[in-house]
């Protein structure tokens, strides 16, 4: 594939939506261990809302991106679900005119998606956060010479990024309190990035 256009997103949000629902219970266990446990809920019904849009004629795909943070926000109105709302609507904003991504575009997207999140949540890779995977999966795409490239090599530096967060200490929310259990576990946030990009890779590569 060589432009991603509105209804291959919706497909990527049908299929994200898919692997958010097979996932659910080990989120939910992860978060336990954290000492929340809301994560595979909200998960599943934010991207399940997601994917049940269905106004793709006339939106280009900026603006759909954003649309879907925005859906993704009243459905889900967890701490994650907050986050990701601003990584799909910051992102969308900086290419909101843009009919239909390429390569260049749409790692411009994740790219300025992750930077909203740092700078709502005041928070930066190597906390233990969505962000160990979303960030090393910007990487990739970044160096890529073709989008199947860029999506493909970016869904496994997110999944090397999630493994990495199993020795990470946490420094925000909860889990600070909850070191010791979380040992030797992946970060749920980490997990739901690699998710994502898992999904970035089954459709646009």
């Amino acid at each position: 594939m060589e432009r991603i256009e509105p209804a291959h997103i919706m497909n990527m949000i049908g299929i994200a939506s898919k692997l958010m629902s097979e996932n659910r219970d080990y989120l939910i266990a992860l978060d336990q261990r954290a000492g929340d446990g809301d994560l595979g809920v909200s998960m599943h019904v934010g991207f399940e809302a997601m994917s049940g849009f269905d106004a793709v004629e006339g939106n280009s795909c900026g603006k759909l991106l954003m649309r879907l943070g925005m859906i993704l926000n009243e459905a889900a109105p967890s701490s994650l679900g907050t986050i990701l709302s601003i990584f799909f609507t910051s992102g969308g904003k900086a290419v909101k005119d843009e009919d239909s991504l390429d390569r260049e575009s749409f790692a411009t997207f994740v790219k300025c998606g992750i930077d909203g999140i740092m700078q709502r949540a005041k928070s930066k890779p190597g906390e233990r956060t969505i962000l160990d995977s979303l960030a090393p999966g910007s990487d990739a795409l970044q160096k890529a010479a073709t989008l199947e490239e860029g999506v493909k090599d970016a869904a496994e530096a997110a999944r090397s990024g999630m493994e990495s967060t199993k020795e990470m200490a946490p420094v925000h929310g909860r889990a600070v309190y909850h070191a010791d259990k979380i040992k030797g576990e992946p970060d749920g946030g980490a997990v739901v990035g690699y998710l994502i990009f898992k999904a970035f890779a089954e459709v646009f590569g």
